[in-house]
């Protein structure tokens, strides 16, 4: 499935995947997040953290008239705000699809899956 831009001169279908891994990307940029989660964790495993190749895996995107809107799928770390986290992350999914795609964002959902304790912390 394809995401399709409506610009003056046409339409450009943009692959799943392509905005997939700018939202992921942009997860990894906030700070909080320890990873990308699977939407489907019965399936998956419920303790997978997801790498570079899998985040179509923890991303869900809906085409809702002109607009993109995507579900992230996420694991923050133990003693993290996760309000801000969110917030953050949606700013963020927002800015980096209205910049690099050249579409405004819909709406942005963010789903905790878990969260991990980290090792430095003491």
């Amino acid at each position: 499935m394809a995401v399709t831009i409506k610009t003056k001169h046409g339409e450009i279908d943009v692959s799943t995947n392509t905005v997939s891994t700018i939202v992921g990307g942009a997860a990894l940029d906030i700070y909080g997040i320890v990873g990308m989660a699977s939407k489907n964790q019965l399936r998956d495993g419920m303790n997978t953290i997801l790498n570079r190749e899998d985040f179509s895996r923890g991303v869900v995107i809906h085409q809702e008239d002109d607009k993109i809107a995507v579900d992230v799928y996420i694991i923050v770390g133990y003693g993290i705000k996760i309000s801000e986290v969110a917030k953050n992350l949606k700013e963020k999914v927002k800015y980096n699809l209205e910049t690099m795609l050249g579409t405004p964002a819909g709406t942005v959902n963010v789903y905790v899956q878990g969260i991990k304790v980290l090792d430095d912390i003491k």
